[in-house]
């Protein structure tokens, strides 16, 4: 019994001892396997991290952070005229941005984002089970730094491969950057709506302000738009997005950032958002895009549209909205007196009433703007009561016979003669435009019939001591046409050339006093009919001797052609060069009215050539151009060179003064100053000028149809373009000191007998004071007066 008992004590231990062999067996393989396990999961993860980190970017380049940011253009008082970009993004400095607006996106988007080392698992299985929750996708598992590798350093495309790949990056960036350089980054990177990029830009845009000013309210407007800009645009879904703005606060609230109490006054906290227009297109076009088209040739378009340039203009906001205006009242009246080209279509029954409905829609219940022109549709023509009525959606309207008696048939031949019966131009059903000259009750208006002019034109005006282009006007409307008509077009100038003859038969010897005699001459010419050229005045006639003073004043055509038969078509044309012309000019008697077609710039430029005592200055648009980094890349100064003489330039000023006074600028004699100038006006009226200055200004102003047809009869230079340079000149001065022309030391004053052109004697009759070079006096005596006494002598006698 005893032996038996013990067998079965050594069996069991001999069982216990095999049962824990097998245990520590298991405990062996388990180990084995789970080290197998983890060596195979660290070679895997190992081989998945370096098979997918082979040409990732390298974050390093971060640190250099250079992102495509809006080249800025300003006018001469600073003001922001033009922008131009790829991505309109304006870097702010993450010490210039509001605690507050990183708060608000860091509650929004990643509200982990300073605990996590890039990645965010507990942030990526709660959105998991969200989502689930929800049965669709209403909440992203991805950081900030994750966000952030998308714009920057990956491509958007969403799969396995670049969701390990954003994995990696964002572990390394978290490792290379701060939490601080990782929110810079990322708050100038991202993209907001409506074109902005960056809190700087959309607060710009959204608020017109910038990201330093903004409120609470503001900035967790800004703070709900990146995770759907469109959807949560508070300009087309204002509910959807104060509803974001309630969650980030919300958020906020959740991780203590604010109080209940903060959260509610800001939800009550009225926005005043603001419409961002780019200022490109709107208050001087043709001169910005001017200076645009001389960056990009210099520079490139990268750094145009990409290197955030500062461009420093010569414009004058004021000055160039002055020239605007009046060239487009100018060219709109020169068309009235065509006469009125029709509707611009005429509807009938179930057409017309469409029409209103679409009339109401574009033009909705607010009141119409005074002085702004609409599309309307005329509702009843009444000639017994002289007035037309007309619609405008949800506004009507009246046109008196008064304001639409122009509207004769067209005909440019005939600018004379009004309209006795508003049905001679307009029926029922006529699509048309009006133009709102006051509110006489709600929602009706009195108007007047309008339309937009087919003629174009051009007005430049210059500094001419500095060169400084202050207005570049184009054409009527940048919208309508690009082509700048003050720079690329070359018209023929007519008679605005001949002070450039003048003044270079003043440099042959001529003076204000020489005799010319104004009678009819025949020349051979091949490219004329019959081979020869008679050339003739504008009203047909001759008037026999002439004074070189009068002739200008009077434009005489003979007398001029005259002129350059004696000085030489060549002198003429490189004395114009050295005024400033650079249009290939044709040297032949034509030149000398004015056959050889200029850009209005060219010409403002010799006529300032006169204005500034001979020297020529170098016309300038940038005065300075600024990289991103604040390093000056251009700077041009005021820069003049001397062409001709002082006393040469003040005596061609003298006669142009005599074209203002008594000649055929007399229009322009107005505006109340000393003002010297030239009209033009080209075969069959189909170019119109005037050039004209005062001592501080320069202004030229053409006017004429793209296609070269005739402005109709009449039209010249002096009825057509020196209203508009009247109009101009009155506004853009009204803040400028009268001043007079300065007289050069070299200029001597004595009396001439206007019959010879030479000293007066006793027996002159009507003797005047004329001013001469010392060496230029018809003959030696006489009575030379001084230079302060001919001044005023002189003035008299012109009505001064």
């Amino acid at each position: 019994m005893t032996r038996q008992y013990k067998t079965s004590e050594e069996s069991l231990i001999l069982l216990s001892e095999t049962k824990s062999q097998k245990r520590r067996m298991a405990i062996v393989i388990f180990l084995t396997i789970t080290a197998v396990f983890m060596i195979l999961v660290t070679t895997i993860s190992y081989g998945t991290y370096y098979y997918f980190s082979q040409d990732l970017p390298s974050v390093t380049a971060l640190k250099d952070f250079r992102p495509s940011i809006v080249t800025k253009v300003y006018a001469s008082d600073g003001q922001l005229i033009g922008e131009y970009f790829v991505e309109r993004r304006v870097l702010a400095k993450y010490e210039n941005i509001p605690k507050m607006l990183v708060l608000a996106f860091v509650a929004a988007e990643d509200d982990d984002f300073f605990e996590h080392p890039g990645i965010d698992i507990r942030g990526i299985i709660r959105a998991f089970i969200h989502n689930i929750q929800a049965g669709r996708v209403v909440e992203g598992g991805s950081t900030i730094t994750q966000q952030l590798i998308k714009t920057l350093l990956l491509t958007p495309t969403v799969d396995i491969s670049r969701k390990i790949k954003e994995a990696i990056l964002a572990y390394r960036i978290e490792n290379y950057l701060s939490k601080e350089e990782i929110l810079y980054l990322y708050l100038n990177q991202i993209y907001l709506g409506y074109g902005a990029y960056g809190v700087e830009a959309a607060s710009e845009i959204y608020f017109g302000k910038s990201v330093e000013e903004l409120n609470l309210a503001e900035c967790t407007l800004l703070a709900g738009l990146p995770k759907a800009p469109d959807r949560f645009s508070p300009y087309r879904h204002w509910e959807l997005s104060k509803e974001r703005q309630k969650y980030v606060l919300t958020m906020m609230l959740k991780e203590k950032y604010i109080t209940q109490e903060i959260m509610d006054e800001t939800l009550n906290t009225e926005i005043v958002l603001k419409r961002f227009t780019n200022p490109t297109k709107e208050k001087a076009p043709y001169f910005i895009e001017h200076v645009r088209r001389y960056i990009e040739k210099k520079y490139g378009s990268t750094a145009l549209y990409r290197e955030g340039l500062s461009i420093y203009t010569t414009v004058d906001v004021d000055m160039q909205g002055y020239a605007r205006e009046a060239l487009r009242k100018g060219l709109k009246q020169l068309d009235k007196r065509q006469g009125w080209r029709g509707a611009l279509d005429t509807l009938k029954d179930e057409e017309a009433e469409e029409f209103k409905e679409k009339l109401k829609d574009k033009y909705g219940e607010e009141p119409l703007v005074v002085g702004k022109t609409y599309k309307a549709i005329v509702t009843k023509v009444d000639n017994a009561n002289k007035v037309v009525s007309v619609n405008l959606g949800n506004h009507n309207g009246k046109i008196a016979l008064a304001n639409m008696s122009w509207a004769r048939k067209f005909n440019p031949s005939s600018p004379y003669g009004n309209i006795t019966r508003p049905s001679s131009a307009l029926s029922s059903g006529d699509i048309i435009l009006v133009k709102i000259l006051e509110m006489t009750s709600s929602n009706n208006y009195r108007l007047a019939l309008d339309q937009d002019p087919q003629v174009e034109g051009a007005i430049v005006s210059m500094e001419p001591n500095t060169g400084y282009v202050k207005v570049l006007v184009g054409g009527y409307d940048f919208r309508r046409s690009e082509f700048n008509r003050g720079i690329q077009s070359r018209r023929q100038p007519g008679s605005s050339f001949k002070p450039i003859i003048y003044s270079a038969a003043l440099d042959k010897g001529y003076t204000p006093a020489t005799i010319i005699y104004d009678s009819p001459i025949v020349y051979k010419d091949k490219y004329s009919r019959g081979g020869v050229w008679k050339p003739k005045n504008y009203d047909g006639k001759f008037y026999g001797p002439t004074t070189l003073r009068r002739a200008l004043m009077l434009s005489r055509n003979v007398v001029s052609v005259k002129i350059v038969f004696d000085i030489g078509p060549d002198y003429v044309v490189d004395y114009a060069k050295k005024l400033g012309i650079t249009s290939p000019l044709t040297p032949v008697p034509a030149i000398a009215l004015g056959a050889s077609g200029v850009s209005p710039l060219e010409l403002t430029n010799a006529f300032s050539t006169f204005n500034n005592g001979g020297n020529r200055p170098l016309p300038i648009f940038v005065t300075k151009v600024v990289d991103r980094d604040g390093n000056v890349i251009e700077e041009n100064l005021p820069k003049s060179e001397p062409v001709i003489s002082p006393e040469t330039a003040y005596i061609i000023t003298s006669l142009m003064e005599s074209v203002v006074q008594t000649g055929t600028g007399t229009r322009v004699k107005a505006l109340g100053r000393p003002t010297a100038g030239k009209t033009g006006t080209t075969n069959k009226y189909i170019d119109a000028w005037f050039m004209g200055f005062i001592p501080q200004l320069t202004t030229g102003v053409w006017v004429g149809f793209d296609d070269e047809k005739t402005l109709g009869r009449y039209e010249t230079g002096s009825k057509a373009a020196a209203p508009i340079w009247l109009d101009f000149m009155k506004k853009a001065t009204k803040d400028m000191p009268i001043k007079v022309f300065p007289i050069p030391e070299g200029i001597v004053f004595s009396r001439v007998d206007p019959e010879t052109g030479g000293m007066a004697t006793d027996e002159s009759g009507n003797s005047i004071i004329e001013c001469f070079k010392p060496d230029s006096l018809p003959r030696e005596g006489g009575d030379m007066i001084l230079p302060e006494e001919g001044s005023r002598f002189l003035k008299e006698d012109l009505g001064l």
